[in-house]
């Protein structure tokens, strides 16, 4: 786990515990000519301090978090690639927005003093699939590599791919997604979607399912996971087997206007149905939390007429670190994962008060301890986009 609130996993789950927020006025730049300034920033992370100097040059930011992520995922895994075929490792991962800055750098080369001082590297450090390519390089992995685009769905879809390319034979995949686009260039990006919250006080900018919800807050980083064929996991002998990705679906919303229903509720339907799970069955559901009041409610609906009126808890640990796009996905699988390890659920922080009519079971500001076998995680990409998760107890089955 990359995530503003804590890198590696320890680190984060203790912050997310503990209501430590990793969002703060951004300052990789001046921010104070445009209209939002707040974001879920990744402080103190020095590349060259995990990563040998040669790749420096060619990579992005946020190709340098992907690849230590990658790195602190095999670890935990206790996987050395060099022992295993290298047809038998993939890598699939998610991006939305790319190498922003690289790219920011080498255009301002280009105007300002021409194309000879623009870098080789510019011709894939931008790319969407380059954190795919570098870490399948770095490791050896030569099995099925794929990179997803959904914007904030994107990161499940990546893990529901990977499970796919396992089923096919492939014995283990590196998946997940990583984000960090915070130079002015990509700034601008994020402040045109319209959704983020132009709010200065980092408890008030990002309340999803709030009566004062005015947007969110972006933020950088994610998580990376290893997702392992649980016969080779047991011949590995893995140090520990954190859970089952059990279910996986994806949809997409009708045309604006069509009369037809959203698609979050028929995903999270679907990923039930993959899981061969009831929904009384959930433990837990990690909220999409757009943070905006048409879709939060949008999302409520979905949960109270899947679930019923407040029978399920309700998460967002998001609102600590903002919504990291591709990343997002992945760090809420990871933490159902701990949620499910240490049967606690964590709160959504910064919400105090939640319509009535929403139905919802909001966990807020303080950890809910419970058992947690089984979590839905959702979650929606700006254009039409939503995914759900089910992951579970590892080696449980299901009653249904």
């Amino acid at each position: 786990m990359m995530a503003p609130n804590g890198a590696g996993g320890d680190a984060f789950w203790k912050a997310t515990l503990e209501g430590h927020s990793g969002i703060t006025t951004l300052d990789r730049f001046d921010p104070s000519r445009y209209p939002v300034r707040l974001a879920g920033q990744i402080r103190g992370f020095e590349a060259e301090r995990h990563l040998p100097g040669r790749l420096l040059p060619q990579t992005d930011r946020v190709t340098r978090l992907a690849l230590v992520a990658a790195e602190m995922a095999l670890a935990d895994a206790g996987v050395d690639p060099g022992q295993l075929p290298e047809y038998g490792m993939g890598v699939v991962t998610s991006n939305a927005t790319g190498g922003f800055e690289f790219t920011h750098t080498e255009i301002n080369k280009l105007w300002t003093k021409g194309s000879r001082f623009v870098s080789v590297y510019e011709s894939f450090a931008w790319f969407y699939a380059v954190n795919t390519g570098q870490i399948s390089i770095r490791h050896g992995m030569r099995g099925p590599g794929a990179v997803l685009v959904a914007e904030q769905a994107g990161g499940l879809d990546a893990v529901g791919h990977a499970r796919r390319t396992l089923r096919r034979g492939t014995a283990l995949s590196v998946t997940g997604g990583v984000e960090s686009s915070f130079d002015p260039w990509g700034w601008v990006s994020h402040v045109a979607s319209g959704r983020l919250s132009r709010q200065d006080d980092p408890r008030r900018a990002y309340r999803p399912f709030d009566t004062r919800a005015s947007g969110y807050v972006p933020g950088e980083g994610g998580a990376i996971l290893v997702l392992e064929d649980a016969e080779e996991a047991d011949r590995r002998a893995v140090p520990h087997v954190y859970g089952e990705i059990a279910g996986y679906a994806a949809t997409f919303d009708p045309r604006p206007g069509s009369g037809r229903p959203p698609g979050l509720r028929r995903a999270a339907e679907l990923a039930l149905d993959d899981a061969r799970v009831r929904p009384d069955e959930i433990d837990v559901v990690f909220a999409d939390a757009a943070g905006v009041a048409e879709l939060d409610r949008i999302e409520a609906e979905a949960i109270t007429g899947l679930f019923g009126p407040h029978a399920v808890p309700v998460t967002a640990p998001k609102t600590l670190t903002g919504r990291l796009y591709s990343g997002g996905g992945p760090l809420d699988i990871a933490a159902a994962l701990y949620a499910i390890r240490d049967g606690v659920v964590p709160p959504t922080y910064h919400v105090a008060d939640v319509p009535p009519d929403y139905g919802i079971d909001l966990v807020r500001e303080t950890p809910r301890h419970r058992r947690v076998d089984s979590a839905l995680v959702l979650a929606r990409g700006k254009g039409g986009f939503n995914s759900a998760v089910v992951v579970r107890r590892a080696g449980r089955s299901s009653a249904s």
